[in-house]
């Protein structure tokens, strides 16, 4: 489905992506693990088009991205949860779901809110409630609610458990696995190694901008490298 081969990125003269080669196929969860900085982020932003590429090839179900809009990768079915969440403060739940949908039509999108409240229930309890006055982890669920509005092919999450507590981290997994078991294609961008590898049909370790180790989820959970350098083992 996504195929992305010596990708390279740039904030001014430094260099944030190496010459990143990945792929992934439709259906997989894949993880990308690395310490902070080194350049998952950045991976996910230049797969949504927020983020400009300097050097090499991008496709998506065979279609050259890399001059194309966010929008118009948006419409391909790319759709990306971003770090921190970033809902729409002073908005409704609901509303924050409908700009989810900003780009569909017709009946099918009321009856997909229906669908989200189902999925996430604390969202239907609050859904006319302002989204910055939810909890973190219900703010990443209405994040979550919301990029699955666009119905995406490939959905990026972007450091979906960060700040919060251990009880939300796996309420948030639960719904990530209930997502891959529907089929839905995820790339994982994760400082939670664990969790992140327990989930993924396969995973790659970044550092500085560069893959540097790739297997399947188990393989590297039992990698001494992994283990050492993102497990604490």
């Amino acid at each position: 489905m996504l195929i992305i081969a010596d990708l390279t990125s740039h904030y001014g003269r430094v260099r944030a992506l190496s010459g990143i080669t990945l792929s992934v196929n439709e259906g997989e969860t894949v993880a990308l693990i690395g310490a902070n900085g080194a350049g998952k982020s950045t991976l996910l932003r230049a797969i949504s088009g927020v983020q400009e590429v300097s050097g090499g090839k991008m496709s998506f179900q065979g279609t050259d991205i890399r001059t194309k809009a966010p929008q118009e990768r948006v419409g391909l079915g790319i759709v990306q949860v971003p770090e921190g969440r970033q809902v729409f403060a002073s908005l409704s739940v609901e509303d924050n779901l409908r700009l989810g949908a900003y780009r569909r039509r017709g009946p099918s999108v009321a009856a997909d809110i229906v669908r989200m409240m189902e999925l996430f229930p604390v969202l239907h309890a609050r859904r006319h409630q302002a989204a910055g006055h939810l909890s973190g982890g219900q703010q990443q669920m209405l994040a979550l609610a919301r990029a699955l509005m666009a119905h995406p092919r490939l959905l990026l999450l972007d450091e979906p458990s960060m700040g919060l507590s251990p009880a939300l981290v796996w309420a948030v997994y639960q719904a990530i696995a209930d997502l891959k078991r529907q089929g839905t294609t995820i790339l994982l961008v994760e400082q939670n190694a664990h969790a992140a590898l327990s989930l993924a049909d396969r995973g790659y370790v970044i550092e500085t901008g560069a893959v540097v180790l790739t297997g399947t989820g188990a393989e590297l959970l039992k990698d001494d490298r992994v283990r050492a350098a993102y497990l604490g083992l």
